[in-house]
């Protein structure tokens, strides 16, 4: 059976593509098929004939299924602003039925694991004020969290934590990804949030290591 997570961030630029690619890597080191999914990407350049985005090539790296960048990311836009600023701006719709498609056609492949990672938070505009929260709530997807350890996490991630349960969906778990190796009161805030989070404490990331990848392993795999 496929198990299949979408991975949102406290905010933007928190580490969600280091964190998932660790977790692609973390499935196929314990013998696991693994793929991951970026649907939509901002801030993308045109090489060899395509529109690139440098996430969407990390997942295509990370992955022991064989599947193109398109399949990956199947929404490429160009400026690194918010996507549904760029697709405005680009003359182009961003399609909830083809972000539905994209992953149904990733979970045929019957991997044992799917990452589909968003950008930015939870909330995150595609247009006609629309999100793509309302996307995961349609397929009924499990949410990992992925908290940047930083001054200001404790409040984005009990806000986001909130924000899924309130809308219906099931908080796996949440990831600690440490930014740097000075964050003030580290131990504390990871403290506090293991107090008060309302979902499992999955791992902790330490910054410029490796995560334990057998950890990683079997809580998603769990």
């Amino acid at each position: 059976m496929t198990r299949t997570y979408f991975i949102t961030g406290t905010d933007t630029e928190v580490g969600k593509t280091y964190v998932s690619c660790q977790l692609l890597t973390a499935a196929a080191k314990a013998g696991k098929t693994a793929v991951g999914y970026k649907p939509v990407a901002a801030g993308c350049e045109w090489r060899d004939g395509a529109w690139q985005n440098e996430d969407a090539l990390a997942f295509l790296q990370a992955s022991n299924v064989a599947v193109t960048l398109n399949e990956v990311n199947p929404v490429a836009l160009q400026p690194a602003i918010a996507p549904h600023i760029a697709a405005q701006q680009a003359g182009v719709e961003i399609s909830e039925q083809l972000i539905k498609d994209g992953l149904a056609r990733l979970q045929a492949r019957q991997p044992d694991v799917v990452i589909m990672e968003g950008a930015g938070g939870w909330r995150l505009p595609l247009g006609n004020d629309r999100f793509l929260s309302h996307v995961v709530q349609d397929l009924a997807l499990e949410v990992i969290v992925v908290v940047g350890m930083r001054l200001g996490c404790l409040n984005h991630a009990l806000l986001t934590a909130e924000a899924i349960q309130a809308d219906g969906l099931k908080v796996k778990g949440w990831i600690a990804n440490q930014l740097c190796d000075a964050m003030p009161c580290f131990d504390e805030n990871l403290a506090t949030l293991e107090r008060l989070m309302p979902a499992p404490h999955l791992a902790t990331v330490p910054y410029g290591t490796a995560p334990d990848y057998a950890q990683l392993a079997a809580k998603i795999l769990s």
